[in-house]
């Protein structure tokens, strides 16, 4: 029988006045990778940021792997949690090599006080060489494009040794090539590291189209949950983004051809 990863029961957030998450449940099993897709904001971030303890419940609970999340020292839940952002703005005259980066990674393995060993470099090699950035190893950060930058990400990520994966827009400002090569590297990555995988996106072109499940959140709600087939529909798409029925069922017609 499959673990639940992920409880959320009810869950409020608010940021001053605003109303971040209205009484959202969750349950996430092993193994299952799961797509969050809505509008810019519907709650999506704060969903991840929340499972990965930088964010209060207002209202609500949350367990994770088991345990409330109260409960967790956060240093111990940073172990078992790989967190992706969006791709960020790089500053070109950063001074830090890709390698140097991805070690970033772990530290909190290894404890603040202990410098990277033999070991530790080969992990960071064995990541870079997964998300096929070895020969860019000795690059400075600053000198990397928006795919590479987020494939240095996850591997920085992947250091950690996580048994949940969460990716918040992750193939965000990014072009049709690295985007698809993001999506793809995801996947498989999911797949070989056995991961628990949640994926925002407010992008149909950015839907993982092998995820297992789909989830769509809407001002701060979640008002669907169910298998990609039956979930990602014009119909559902329309309400879900505003949008006139004609002009989703089109582009639905197309992310539903290449991707289902």
């Amino acid at each position: 029988m499959q673990q639940t990863i992920i409880r959320l029961e009810q869950a409020v957030v608010a940021y001053h006045d605003s109303i971040a998450l209205q009484g959202v449940s969750l349950a996430v099993k092993q193994g299952e990778f799961v797509a969050v897709i809505g509008p810019n904001g519907a709650g999506k971030t704060t969903l991840l940021t929340v499972i990965n303890g930088l964010t209060r419940l207002l209202k609500g609970g949350l367990e994770v792997f088991g345990q409330p999340i109260d409960k967790w020292k956060r240093a111990e839940l940073r172990k078992k949690v790989g967190y992706v952002a969006q791709v960020e703005a790089i500053d070109r005259r950063m001074p830090v090599s890709v390698r140097e980066s991805v070690m970033i990674g772990r530290y909190g393995n290894m404890g603040l006080f202990r410098g990277p060993d033999k070991q530790e470099w080969s992990r960071v090699g064995d990541a870079l060489e997964m998300v096929g950035m070895a020969h860019l190893a000795n690059r400075p950060v600053g000198h990397l494009s928006g795919g590479e930058y987020q494939r240095a990400a996850i591997a920085r990520c992947l250091v950690q040794e996580p048994d949940l994966f969460l990716l918040d827009e992750p193939t965000a400002s990014l072009d049709w090539k690295a985007q698809t090569e993001i999506l793809q590297l995801v996947r498989r990555i999911h797949d070989e590291q056995k991961l628990t995988t949640l994926f925002v996106t407010h992008d149909l072109d950015a839907l993982p189209h092998a995820c297992d499940r789909v989830i769509l959140m809407k001002e701060g709600i979640i008002i669907g949950d169910g298998p990609p087939q039956q979930l990602v529909t014009a119909d559902n798409l329309s309400r879900l983004f505003d949008l006139p029925a004609d002009v989703v069922a089109e582009r639905h017609t197309h992310v539903h051809t290449e991707r289902y």
